[in-house]
């Protein structure tokens, strides 16, 4: 039986996870949500379990509630590093979870390196 479109990204999803948590062990994780309307981040600390900062595209203040586009994107990118550093976080890894590197996920992340964010 073939697996469904949903069960193929959460194999990619929990492959890409494993490899990175194998190389980046004690470093912050940058984990990006993406959906037909939105793009959202997370900075999150996995030996604690916490989220350190979160950025949306669903926030008011980044002017683009709703959009989900290459620009909503890099404000989101942008957004997250700020606050990345207001958190006292230089440096992370980029979880792109099953999505791929490419498009939206691609501007966030030079986005957030651009804002001076290590990933």
């Amino acid at each position: 039986m073939a697996l469904s479109k949903r069960e193929l990204f959460q194999k990619r999803r929990l492959r890409v996870r494993n490899k990175l948590r194998k190389v980046n062990a004690g470093r912050v994780r940058l984990s990006v949500h993406r959906s037909n309307k939105n793009i959202s981040v997370q900075l999150i600390d996995d030996v604690q379990g916490v989220t350190i900062a979160s950025a949306s595209s669903l926030e008011k203040d980044l002017g683009i509630v709703g959009k989900n586009n290459v620009e909503a994107a890099t404000k989101v990118g942008t957004a997250i590093a700020e606050r990345a550093k207001k958190a006292g976080v230089e440096e992370a890894y980029f979880d792109r979870g099953g999505f791929l590197f490419h498009g939206k996920v691609k501007a966030l992340a030079d986005a957030a390196r651009e804002a001076g964010l290590k990933i």
